[in-house]
């Protein structure tokens, strides 16, 4: 199976992840951070991934760095998850609307790290949480996952909707890129015999 745990401590953040690639999408997350919980289980029951995330954190000074190193740490067990890559379908797009809202993904699992984010909250607020919180959490993803990920949301008045089709829809996007591909028969998919670097 392609499963992965990560364990990460600093003196900000003490974090356990644990991921199964090819699950069913159950999720156990605790993070201290209500609303990115609910974010995180949604990428976990769309992209049908099982993610186990505990988390505790520097809450007294923000949310910024429970969420940033949850990130960090996801990213490394996806990573680590994915091995070599080989067989997998690699490429990616994902149109997701939630009532007003509408997010355009498109993801390489390409072991080149890049995060392109286009989104505007109309807010600085989700409750607590601060909506900037998401594109750090999707770098802090990106950049540890070793994927080219392009978020956009093309339109959307309401905060809460907004993040939700990102977190949607990239679950949706890592559910079709990292499934297998039959006729790639384990092979890397790439012309230069390996992903990376």
């Amino acid at each position: 199976m392609r499963q992965a745990a990560i364990a990460r401590t600093t003196k900000e953040t003490d974090i356990n992840v644990s991921v199964v690639l090819d699950g069913t999408g159950k999720s156990d997350i605790s993070t201290g951070v209500g609303f990115f919980d609910h974010m995180l289980e949604q990428l976990c029951r769309h992209s049908l991934t099982d993610i186990a995330v505990k988390a505790t954190g520097d809450y007294h000074i923000d949310d910024h760095h429970t969420v940033e190193d949850v990130g960090i740490a996801l990213g490394q067990a996806f990573k680590q998850a994915l091995g070599d890559m080989g067989g997998i379908t690699r490429y990616a797009d994902t149109h997701l609307a939630m009532d007003e809202a509408l997010t355009r993904v498109a993801l390489d699992v390409s072991g080149r790290p890049f995060l392109v984010w286009q989104v505007e909250f109309p807010k600085d607020k989700i409750g607590t949480f601060d909506t900037e919180l998401c594109e750090e959490f999707f770098r802090a993803f990106a950049m540890n996952a070793g994927f080219t990920l392009h978020i956009t949301n093309i339109y959307g008045s309401n905060c809460h909707h907004i993040a939700e089709t990102c977190f949607k829809a990239v679950a949706r996007t890592i559910r079709s890129a990292i499934e297998f591909d039959s006729r790639q028969e384990g092979r890397v998919p790439t012309t230069k015999g390996q992903l990376g670097g």
